[in-house]
This record gives C-alpha cells, structure tokens and sequence, in this order.
C-alpha cells in the first residue's frame, strides 16, 4: 500500500466518537480493536520496507567514520520519521471505509 501518499494527521486532532462507532453497529469498543489490528498491520509492513531499505546501507565492517557520513540513510531513515503514525493511517482507512472486518457471532 502507498502509506507514502497517506493524508492521515501528523498531530493528535479530536475526534467525534459516535461517528467513529457507527461503522461497527455504535459500539466505539469494536471500533478501537478494528484500529488498532489494522495500526499493527501498518506498522508491520513500515518496518520491513524500512529493514529492507536500510539493509542495502549495511556493511560487515562499521567503522565510525562510515556511520557518520552516510546521509542517504540519514535521510531515508527521517522520511519515515515524517510519516503519520500507523494508528493515525488506520482511524482514517477506517474513516474512509477502506478496512474490512468480520465481527464475532455472539
């Protein structure tokens, strides 16, 4: 997913929490469990691209001048510092009914 496209919020913003709760049948609970599921599966995927992208960075021997002067990883590692929080990405995806799930039969 394009998690760098995304125009969740950077900063806390206040919420309405009966609009958040209609999409689970008015029961703000579901809703939090939806968000944070899908804020895990975010985070997750986050941080293997960002393994990834680092590993290429990677050398068997690190000496400290190396560590210093590789500003490409510099500037990789604060563009996903800049990112909007995955909680943040998924209260919008849910907002934007883009998450599915499936409730539990009582």
């Amino acid at each position: 997913m394009a998690y760098r496209d995304s125009t969740a919020e950077k900063t806390t913003i206040t919420r309405d929490l009966d609009l958040l709760s209609k999409p689970a049948g008015g029961n703000i609970y579901e809703s939090i469990v939806v968000f944070s599921k899908r804020a895990n599966q975010i985070n997750t995927e986050l941080k293997e691209e960002l393994s990834s992208k680092l590993e290429e960075f990677a050398s068997s021997t690190d000496n400290l001048e190396e560590i210093f002067e590789n500003r490409e990883q510099i500037e990789v590692s604060r563009f996903y510092e800049r990112l909007p929080k995955p909680g943040a990405m998924a209260v919008q995806e849910f907002e934007e009914k883009k998450v599915y799930w499936k409730a539990k039969e009582k």
